[in-house]
């Protein structure tokens, strides 16, 4: 007797997230049953207004490609119109990826929901992980597959990869790297949820370090920060997210790279903008940093 299909449900709304998507559709025993996404501009809980979503990507030009059922989130996960929809497309599993709202207990009540989360849980829990972990100097991440449950990122894994980083990423070659990992991780373990030989492993709670989302006011720099914390701290933040950012006679100015100089600028306060021969240089606590992009007006 030849087995059924394993249907999937997809809640997605990034470029990641449609990664993620396409390379599901590539697995011949996979059926996609519905497709669920959000608009670029929503709301979050940090913020009165909404926030947009600088890696959006729009899922529904694929769901008419492929005749996969679509739905738009507009107001909540919990909304009868929206559950309604996962209902019907009667899911073995959901899988979560590039999603930015909390799986309620009535989706996890459906199906299995399994999620993508970009650190080594349970480290890097929250939001951000790469960010974060790019600002606080660390030399690897990583990419976990894991089951939801009702806690942050606190499910059982079923599966993990580790992913350099380098001195030399930015947040886009760190992403870039994350996503094929990514991709590796949902190409190896379709197979075992299609044969019902996925294992899971718990997480160690004790380890666990938990971050806040980050907006886009928090990327204004320190320049009471070392040099090498600053430069970092510019990699970690620059397109194709807001960038990091300081004020210059009252205009926001964003720098989108920048490097460690060995200009020395005696007696200037951390903050000090120098301009020589066209190239522009901000003083910091141990030196000074020079700005190789940024926004019109230094």
């Amino acid at each position: 007797m030849v087995k059924a299909d394993l249907r999937i449900l997809f809640f997605g709304a990034s470029k990641f997230g449609f990664k993620v998507i396409q390379e599901i559709s590539n697995y011949k025993n996979a059926k996609l049953v519905g497709i669920i996404s959000a608009p670029q501009n929503f709301r979050i809980s940090y913020s009165k207004k909404k926030v947009k979503n600088f890696l959006f990507h729009d899922f529904e030009a694929f769901s008419n490609e492929n005749k996969i059922p679509f739905a738009l989130m507009k107001n909540k996960m919990d909304d009868d119109e929206l559950f309604n929809f996962g209902k019907r497309s009667n899911p073995d599993i959901i899988i979560v990826a590039g999603w930015y709202h909390m799986i309620t207990k009535k989706w996890r009540k459906l199906a299995k929901c399994y999620g993508l989360h970009a650190s080594l849980l349970p480290k890097y829990s929250g939001g951000a992980p790469l960010v974060w972990a790019m600002i606080n100097n660390e030399k690897e991440t990583g990419i976990s597959f894991f089951e939801m449950d009702s806690g942050v990122d606190t499910g059982k894994i079923v599966s993990q990869k580790k992913v350099e980083i380098s001195p030399n990423d930015t947040i886009q070659t760190l992403y870039e790297k994350i996503q094929n990992s990514a991709l590796e991780i949902i190409s190896e373990t379709l197979p075992m949820f299609y044969e019902g030989k996925v294992t899971l492993k718990d997480q160690d709670h004790s380890k666990r370090t938990i971050y806040p989302q980050r907006k886009p006011s928090d990327g204004e720099i320190d320049w009471n920060k070392s040099s090498e914390y600053i430069e970092r701290f510019i990699r970690a933040q620059t397109k194709p997210y807001p960038g990091a950012y300081t004020i210059v006679k009252g205009k926001k100015i964003r720098i989108w790279k920048a490097k460690i100089s060995k200009e020395k600028f005696e007696d200037a306060l951390p903050g000090k903008l120098v301009k020589r021969n066209e190239t522009s240089f901000f003083t910091t606590k141990d030196g000074c940093i020079e700005v190789l992009d940024h926004e019109a007006g230094i």
